[in-house]
């Protein structure tokens, strides 16, 4: 176990988020936060990097009106970015920060611009996950 894991630990429990799932040999959690619309979040520590990912919704209609959509968003976005998973169907958010020097500010950051993310384009998210 890397020494990360511990302190990303104490700066997810001190931001009040709830650990639903913690890997200990995968050096991973998955969080959520219902106030900020935040559920299985996976945070997950591969020393150098954290990564922070989760789903956001699946698309299988007409998808180009999508990604340019989302494309376009992304340029708004503070930290972090709308990507897809390997099959071009999944929409997730994902973030990644060095381990090294990361301090919670750094996390926080992250957590909040996605929970801004959320409440700013919920209803583009909604309409997407429909097609």
């Amino acid at each position: 176990m890397s020494t990360y894991f511990n302190k990303v630990k104490d700066y997810l429990l001190n931001l009040e988020y709830n650990i639903v799932q913690e890997d200990l040999a995968e050096e991973l959690f998955v969080v959520e936060n219902p106030e900020g619309g935040i559920a299985n979040l996976v945070v997950d520590c591969e020393d150098p990097i954290l990564i922070i990912e989760g789903l956001l919704f699946e698309i299988s209609g007409d998808k180009d009106d999508i990604f340019k959509s989302l494309l376009m968003k992304n340029r708004e976005i503070v930290h972090g970015a709308f990507t897809l998973d390997e099959t071009g169907t999944k929409v997730l958010f994902r973030d990644t920060l060095q381990l090294e020097n990361l301090d919670q500010n750094e996390l926080e950051a992250t957590l909040n611009s996605l929970e801004l993310l959320l409440s700013e384009y919920s209803e583009e998210i909604i309409s997407f996950s429909k097609l």
